[in-house]
């Protein structure tokens, strides 16, 4: 056993259970007399329920009960939460588990049939009578905005969900004295998390204690169990969330779901445990989505490719509720809209807006990869304009490192940055120039039969480690999302660390004993992380937006600073000295400059839990644990530069991508062998959305791509390998210097992909291609153009 530090590749210690299927998923869990829930759902996108007949789903033997809204509403104590619901600007009607008097999409849940195995359950709810009458669906995002669309919810006025304008400089004189204006209007289309395990959810309730315990997929186990008691009526103190192995997230496990709370109810009906898991198919109709919407953006330039302003206009699907975090999800674009670049003069306007379709809220970057896109392509759009090359724009509108800490367009203050160095250096490693040769020599020959050469770049940054309360007061966020740790010391010297984040997949479990393990010189294989359960540890606010090492992490580092500095007063006990003439050296506390006279930690841990007098400081508290609550005083701010190389087939359209460069830089790293694996799942899923990723409805509301057959997510045979690179420029608002790294490669991938494709087909007039950007797409704008 050896200390395995800050900065060691070393493998994931969780992945050996994970890998050799002795890990326990929700679904895993069996519980005595545990029963099985289905759920009757909605194939109308836009209707009123007139009546639910129960009658032959109750005959069918194996059948315990089946409920309604009417008979489950007495036990809720609220509607499902939006995090939002105080926003000045909000509307936010009521979604109840299940569907009162009105469904709203396809999907939507109507009732709950409870049996004593899965497949009766599943059976049962094929035999519920549900009469509907159907309402016009309301699909598209400027129809649902527009004064003539049906109105999706009785007690509102339209389908405006919500409103938010900020404006910071002089936006308006800036394009007017403008001599380059460039416009272009962005689609974003819907996509899924999809993750590899579909959500479930196991609740048990003991009715003589009037305690429960949900197990559930979640990112938020802490976020689960506060809002399961407000809105069951169950005491914070007697309700405990549990997430076991949870096989991915990407956000859409960032939520309180309606089964989680309609099952609660179920169980607390009955008296017996209950367990609902969804097939892929259902998980498809009932998971938030993310990203749908229409961005209006104008850039303001002088002739040289500066950029002296800069305009959004965003028209943002909600669906048809509001998720816990849907209407902020915008916001978090705003709050980088003006990307890495030098503008002082920026104005967004957001509209949410209500449809008739499956709820959406955060899904992996939230809101940063639509603000990365709009950027980077209208930066290649004004390069073209000015007769520069990408590359170039991008150096002159880049504030250089001696510029930060440095204010962007909404007003955020990034603390560090070394922007043109990530940018030289991607261009550096993909060859640029070279490519640009090529690509000159190809177009000059007329490149007969041949395949077309593009590359495109995309230079990020992002605002990551949610959320610090001073620098989101401006964007109506409604708390300081602090995290915590608890370090306990056992008597033999090993250690066990209770974390507010909850993974799914991030490796907190070997990243956060590294930490251990460097700090107090103990043995990597001695740190025990726990995670996932409200009642084990403290109070957390979980895991989202690359928050994990730079918010929970430094809760950790700060704890461990506690234990060092109470392991240090008990060594200058032992070894008579001054606390402060005590250091940590590997396993051991030493006197500065006396290597010879030291004790052991171990035996610092022994002394430390028996208390014995002759061996431990007078009026010092026996014991040897530490918590922490730490809140970062601003967002962490990743960046980097990504470049892409592809070849488009001008005869089909296909894109194959060539090459793909990955500069990142996010500070101080505590596991290169981590980070490089989330970049790499990160750029993945930016390519998906590129060329392949689209959630499609028809205008009745009806989901086109509700299963793999028709939604395409991409294969390893589909992805390039990486060359993936990294710059360090610490962060200066946390100890560990670290800034977070989980959704970067998502952020950046996607208009790298888009850039490269329409810089091959540039010389043929082509100047945009909405994705996702599927071959016959391409073909088309090729043959537009006159291939």
């Amino acid at each position: 056993m050896a200390t395995v530090g800050i900065g060691a590749r070393v493998k994931r210690k969780e992945d050996l259970r994970l890998i050799t299927g002795t890990a326990t998923y929700t679904d895993d869990i069996k519980l005595p007399g545990m029963v099985y829930a289905a759920f009757v759902r909605s194939p109308y996108a836009h209707a009123r329920v007139r009546s639910v007949s129960t009658a032959a789903a109750r005959k069918l033997p194996g059948v315990i009960e089946v409920f309604t809204h009417q008979d489950l509403r007495p036990l809720w104590q609220a509607p499902l939460p939006c995090a939002w619901a105080a926003w000045p600007t909000l509307k936010n009607p009521a979604h109840w588990p299940l569907a009162a008097d009105k469904v709203c999409h396809v999907g939507e849940a109507v009732a709950v049939v409870v049996a004593a195995d899965r497949d009766t359950a599943r059976d049962a709810a094929q035999l519920l009578e549900v009469e509907y009458d159907p309402l016009p669906a309301v699909v598209d995002l400027e129809e649902a905005a527009g004064s003539a669309a049906a109105r999706i919810h009785d007690e509102l006025a339209d389908n405006i969900a919500y409103t938010f304008q900020a404006s910071h400089g002089a936006v308006a004189d800036a394009f007017l004295r403008a001599p380059v204006k460039i416009r272009q209007r962005y689609l974003q289309q819907r996509i899924l998390g999809a993750a590899m395990e579909p959500r479930a959810v196991v609740v048990q309730w003991h009715p003589f204690d009037q305690e429960m315990t949900i197990w559930s997929t979640t990112q938020v186990p802490h976020f689960l169990r506060l809002f399961a008691s407000v809105l069951l009526g169950v005491p914070e103190h007697r309700l405990r969330v549990v997430a076991p192995e949870v096989g991915g997230g990407f956000g859409s496990k960032l939520q309180v779901y309606a089964e989680e709370i309609a099952c609660g109810a179920v169980a607390m009906k009955l008296g017996r445990p209950v367990k609902w898991a969804a097939d892929r198919s259902e998980d498809f109709l009932s998971t938030h989505q993310g990203r749908q919407g229409i961005m209006d953006f104008e850039v303001a330039a002088e002739s040289d490719g500066r950029v002296t302003a800069m305009r959004l206009n965003w028209l943002a699907d909600m669906g048809a509720y509001n998720m816990v975090n849907g209407p902020y999800v915008p916001l978090l674009g705003y709050i980088i809209g003006t990307g890495p670049y030098k503008v002082s003069n920026f104005e967004c306007n957001i509209t949410g807006v209500f449809t008739t379709t499956t709820p959406t809220d955060a899904i992996r970057g939230a809101g940063r990869p639509e603000a990365t896109y709009w950027l980077e392509r209208t930066m290649d759009l004004l390069a073209a304009e000015v007769g520069l090359d990408p590359a170039e724009v991008r150096r002159r509108n880049l504030p250089g490192p001696e510029e930060f800490p440095f204010t962007n367009g909404s007003g955020l203050v990034y603390d560090t940055g070394n922007y043109p160095r990530a940018l030289e250096k991607a261009l550096e490693a993909v060859g640029y120039e070279e490519i640009r040769r090529q690509q000159l020599q190809q177009r000059q020959s007329g490149n007969p039969g041949g395949k077309l050469l593009g590359i495109g770049i995309s230079t990020y940054v992002e605002a990551c480690g949610l959320a610090p309360a001073a620098a989101t007061a401006g964007t109506l966020y409604g708390a300081a999302l602090w995290d915590s740790a608890q370090v306990r010391v056992h008597h033999t010297g090993k250690v066990t660390v209770y974390t507010g984040a909850s993974p799914h997949g991030q490796g907190h479990e070997t990243s956060f004993a590294q930490i251990v393990s460097e700090r107090l010189g103990v043995p990597f294989e001695d740190v025990e992380i726990a995670h996932g359960d409200t009642a084990r540890g403290p109070m957390g606010t979980n895991t989202y937006g690359s928050r994990s090492l730079v918010v929970a992490g430094v809760a950790l580092y700060k704890a461990l600073d506690k234990i060092r500095a109470k392991a240090a007063r008990i060594a200058a006990f032992r070894l008579e000295c001054p606390a402060e003439e005590i250091e940590f050296s590997g396993a051991a506390l030493a006197v500065r400059g006396a290597a010879d006279r030291s004790v052991s930690f171990q035996e610092i841990a022994a002394a430390a839990n028996l208390g014995a007098h002759e061996r431990y400081p007078a009026g010092l508290e026996p014991g040897l644990e530490a918590t922490c609550f730490f809140t970062p005083e601003n967002f962490s701010f990743p960046f980097g530069t990504h470049v892409c190389v592809v070849e488009v087939d001008p005869e089909t359209g296909r894109v194959a991508i060539q090459k793909y460069v990955a500069v990142d830089d996010c500070g101080n790293v505590v596991n290169p062998l981590i980070v490089e694996g989330q970049i790499h799942g990160g750029i993945a899923m930016g390519i998906a959305q590129a060329l392949f990723e689209e959630y499609v409805y028809d205008r009745n509301g009806q989901p086109v791509t509700a299963s793999f057959l028709d939604y395409a997510v991409p294969t390893a045979a589909d992805l390039p390998a990486y060359d993936s690179h990294l710059t360090v420029t610490p962060a200066t608002t946390n100890p560990l210097g670290a800034k977070g790294i989980g959704e970067a490669g998502t952020i950046a991938s996607t208009p790298a992909v888009v850039n490269a494709v329409v810089d091959a087909l540039s010389h043929l007039g082509v100047r945009h291609i909405d994705m996702p950007l599927r071959p016959e797409r391409v073909w088309r704008a090729i043959q537009k153009h006159g291939r």
